[in-house]
């Protein structure tokens, strides 16, 4: 074949390239794949070592992480006339123009009766009797 090539005018550099590139590939992907799957390992052994601790901020960020699941977008904030903002400047005035509606509104003209409770509740604040901690430990 190298005579063919030879007699024709080519040469085998161009497959010769495309087969150093597909090996090439291959193990690029093989890296990170084996990557991926440590990093993975390092995360759980982490997680693992939180838990044990009692570490449940760390042991919530790596479970969040292990998940893949982002945070939905936010919808859109749109005007009172109902077109959408995308200048985030804009959308911060709209919330604040928002919450300032929402929460400064006049006090009620009559505010509901709630009679306060009485002050002596019957309630047993000694120590659990023996049928008490029968009955917690049957809740288990």
């Amino acid at each position: 074949m190298g005579d063919f090539n030879a007699k024709v005018g080519t040469d085998n550099t161009g497959s010769k390239a495309q087969a150093e590139y597909t090996e090439v590939n291959k193990q690029v992907k093989r890296s990170i794949t084996t990557d991926k799957r440590k990093y993975v390992e390092d995360l759980a052994t982490t997680a693992e070592k939180a838990a044990r601790e009692g570490n449940m901020r760390q042991l919530y960020d790596i479970t969040k992480k292990l998940s893949g699941k982002r945070g939905k977008p936010g919808r859109p904030v749109k005007s009172k006339e109902g077109e959408v903002i995308t200048n985030i400047e804009e959308q911060r005035n709209r919330w604040v123009e928002h919450l300032k509606e929402l929460l400064n509104r006049p006090a009620l003209l009559n505010p509901p009766n709630i009679e306060a409770a009485p002050m002596d509740l019957p309630i047993d604040v000694g120590l659990p009797t023996i049928e008490e901690i029968r009955m917690a430990n049957q809740e288990r």
